[in-house]
């Protein structure tokens, strides 16, 4: 029997629900089609992780996140990556005077206070193009994982041709991708993790779920559950993805499982030499 691509999409999002996802199919949701934010999810995220804030605040958050100042698709991500890892800074008013804070968007500290969703079929309409990407991850509403999936029963080279599909959606649904961190392309036996910028030669595998590496080419369990357990994405997101190179050519990029562990590692023996002498 042929492994098909919607029994390997089924298969990656039963890993998905096994570590915490809430999962979504997404003909079945009632949505703007186009818009690529969960509407609702957000807003509500947003009042329950910034208790004290007024509406104001969160609205005029929100309005920042959909109307980025001018520039390329790069420097729209550049604009919200630092919102996700920072927050984005708002104005409101109190009393009759003016005020200023900070929106978070995510709970780095309480995984449990933000909300997971794996979401298929997510079709999204920009300027009369109409895709559907196989699988994204919102965080709070906010679509920050975009995955596609390629049969892994298919005689053609199954990662190039999803690393070219996601080129094409950057073109043709550029909007989606102001909100993104990771991009993946998987097909079973290979699996790897880049951004916006990365070339093909730049997508990475996720060889280990502890720090303990694991050579298993087919393990694609290894891949999800290393790279996408929440607690582990979420620091991801907010430690281990950065832009580099000038400001002419600025790269994105994502750390890769030997230099996550390490850096892990290494925080921890920093505590312990700072706890003794």
């Amino acid at each position: 029997m042929h492994f098909t691509e919607d029994m390997f999409e089924q298969a990656v999002i039963e890993l998905f629900e096994n570590m915490g996802y809430t999962h979504i199919y997404a003909p079945d949701m009632e949505r703007d089609y186009s818009s690529p934010l969960l509407d609702s999810v957000l807003m509500d995220s947003l009042v329950k992780l910034n208790k004290g804030l007024p509406l104001d605040a969160i609205t005029e958050a929100i309005n920042k996140l959909r109307n980025f100042d001018t520039g390329s698709l790069l420097q729209k991500n550049m604009q919200f990556m630092d919102y996700l890892q920072n927050g984005v800074t708002v104005k409101y008013f109190d009393k009759g005077e003016e005020r200023s804070s900070i929106v978070y968007l995510i709970d780095y500290a309480k995984v449990d206070n933000n909300t997971f969703y794996a979401v298929n079929q997510y079709t999204y309409i920009e300027n009369g193009n109409n895709r559907r990407p196989d699988i994204i991850l919102f965080i709070n509403g906010l679509p920050l994982v975009l995955m596609e999936l390629k049969s892994p029963s298919k005689e053609e080279a199954g990662i190039e041709n999803a690393y070219n599909q996601i080129r094409n959606y950057m073109q043709d649904i550029p909007s989606m991708f102001n909100y993104n961190a990771i991009c993946v392309i998987s097909d079973l036996s290979t699996n790897k993790a880049g951004t916006i910028t990365s070339g093909l030669d730049r997508f990475m595998a996720w060889k280990s779920k502890d720090g303990t590496e694991t050579m298993a080419l087919a393990d694609f369990a290894t891949f999800y559950e290393g790279m996408f357990q929440r607690e582990r994405l979420l620091d991801i997101i907010k430690n281990f993805i950065l832009f580099a190179g000038d400001s002419q050519n600025p790269i994105k990029i994502l750390a890769g499982y030997h230099q996550y562990f390490a850096v892990r590692k290494a925080i921890e023996k920093a505590k312990i030499a700072t706890a003794t002498d």
